[in-house]
């Protein structure tokens, strides 16, 4: 990078945590570290819910699914708003009348300790794995294409944001929210309409559009059948989005205490629920924006030479190995190639692919997250680039932020003060809070420094992760509000085959991994039914 873009990411960067830092007081006890005094109006909450969930893979990898599998990834949240509505009826009420820290306190109230403790356990296993892969998944792509130490990068990228996180807790989090996501969205949309400028004279958005259109990129609307009926291994269809996506959401938004923890901030249910309906307004056009970007840049390299490859530090490793001579071979076909020659690109690329593979053997050498950095790095002016390296910064440190907030919450409130020691003063109730945010911090780190081959896309990877767990998950709840009759034993018992279930169909590959939420939830509660007669009832029903 430039001395001018360096200037601009110092700067930005340290802007954040000092603001992080200053807008950090709160009262010195759970409410205030977790739950910012319960204080926050619902334009805060809806801020620091979209914070959340849009981290900094959101940014980097959603242009590049664009580019590669069209608009269709869109279909995944349209089952968002429907869920949210769900969540503001049902979910949000209960939080709040009960004033809970967490979302697993309301289970024992309805079930026993044990049931809160196994749902926070599994929030926590999959919400501290997907943090790190939050922290590796930039880190990676960062130091890929600036040439830094991945190891260092990941420290630096958790590290730095743990500096507010720790201090401030949930109002730091909130609050720098606010303002990361409004840098956010400047360099996101400066990138866009930069896509657009730099292409050819005469061409402008929709003509854009339109040549991405007709290469099979604004797919927006798929209905996952083939000649053969539907298919239930495709990723992203009107169906899986809509059931599978509603069942995703309405467990990321209703159970996942990364999220929860934000609503509950709110200062009454009406702001809780402001920021969540806002939030299903926002989100499906937010992202398909975002995804049109992809589109834009894969409109762009048809008048301008794509790389062969775009992660140049893979290629480079690759040339020091003996196929150096195969890479320079196949790149010089692929450079005699017309720019709208797609089809030849793409058996070219699929082969460099390959030899890339032989090259750098256990190494994932798909470039879908590379592809909007590069493009970046390669044609944005000096200044936007450090700008836009930034906004992944910004967008990491949002989610992750967050996220270390919830785990923590969940560890003092559901483990350490029900195991370890129950009665705390509101002064050590502070001090251990931080420490565990610290604890969890470090943790993500350490997941990230081993992380690696995350898969196709570091997008899907993350979603995928969720969905081994969101489904049983959202079963325990849907249980704990509908189900009654089905008590405590029997739905511990039910969860833990439950997910077991879901790992092996998941191993199986039998079904796209949306699915996976609605089978869990469907899983935990008919198995539950089929259990209760055979169990012991040992737990009153509390609602």
């Amino acid at each position: 990078m430039s001395y001018q873009d360096w200037v601009v990411l110092i700067i930005t960067l340290t802007g954040i945590i000092i603001y992080g830092v200053y807008k950090s007081k709160a009262t010195k006890n759970l409410d205030g570290y977790f739950l910012s005094n319960r204080d926050m109006p619902w334009y805060l909450v809806l801020l620091s819910i979209m914070g959340t969930q849009a981290s900094a893979i959101t940014f980097i990898s959603a242009p590049g699914q664009a580019y590669t599998d069209g608009m269709r990834f869109v279909q995944y949240y349209f089952g968002l708003p429907l869920a949210m509505i769900v969540i503001c009826i049902v979910f949000v009420p209960v939080f709040n009348r009960l004033k809970v820290y967490t979302a697993y306190e309301f289970l024992e109230n309805r079930f026993d300790l044990k049931t809160r403790t196994l749902t926070s356990f599994l929030f926590q296993v999959s919400r501290g794995l997907s943090t790190g892969i939050s922290i590796y998944a930039p880190s990676l792509i960062l130091s890929s294409l600036l040439g830094w130490n991945i190891y260092y990068t990941n420290i630096i990228m958790g590290g730095m944001l743990i500096i507010y996180t720790v201090t401030g807790g949930a109002r730091a989090v909130a609050h720098t929210q606010k303002l990361q996501l409004v840098i956010v969205f400047i360099g996101m949309a400066i990138a866009g309409y930069l896509v657009v400028h730099l292409m050819p004279s005469g061409v402008g958005f929709m003509d854009a559009l339109h040549l991405g259109g007709k290469n099979g990129k604004m797919n927006i609307i798929t209905s996952g059948r083939t000649p053969e009926g539907f298919d239930w291994k495709d990723k992203y269809n009107i169906w899986s989005g809509v059931i599978g996506g509603f069942f995703l959401a309405l467990s990321y938004f209703g159970t996942d205490q990364s999220q929860v923890g934000r609503y509950l901030t709110a200062q009454n249910n009406k702001q809780s629920k402001l920021g969540l309906l806002m939030n299903g307004i926002v989100k499906v056009p937010m992202q398909f924006l975002i995804l049109m970007l992809g589109v834009l840049v894969f409109s762009f390299y048809q008048y301008n030479k794509a790389p062969i490859h775009f992660n140049e530090t893979q290629v480079e490793r690759a040339k020091e190995t003996s196929y150096k001579n195969q890479l320079n071979q196949l790149e010089s076909e692929y450079a005699s190639l017309a720019p709208g020659d797609n089809d030849g690109k793409s058996k070219i690329k699929n082969e460099y692919s390959g030899v890339l593979s032989q090259s750098l053997p256990g190494e994932d050498v798909n470039d879908t997250n590379y592809i909007f950095l590069r493009f970046v790095i390669d044609y944005l002016p000096k200044g936007l680039v450090g700008l836009l390296i930034a906004v992944i910064f910004l967008a990491a440190w949002g989610s992750i932020a967050a996220a270390l907030n919830s785990l923590a919450s969940c560890t003092v409130v559901d483990i350490h003060k029900k195991y370890f020691k129950k009665e705390l003063s509101e002064k050590e109730d502070y001090r251990i809070s931080k420490f565990y945010t610290f604890g969890w911090g470090i943790f993500c780190i350490l997941v990230a420094e081993f992380a690696s081959n995350l898969g196709n896309s570091l997008i899907e990877t993350v979603n995928i992760l969720g969905s081994l767990f969101y489904g049983v998950i959202l079963g325990i709840f849907l249980i704990a509000f509908w189900f009654k009759q089905i008590r405590a034993n029997a739905l511990f018992v039910s969860a833990i085959i439950s997910e077991i279930f879901i790992i092996i169909i998941y191993n199986a590959n039998v079904i796209s991994f949306l699915w996976l939420n609605v089978i869990g939830a469907i899983l935990v509660i008919v198995i539950g039914y089929l259990l209760q007669p055979f169990v012991k009832t040992e737990k009153k029903i509390v609602s």
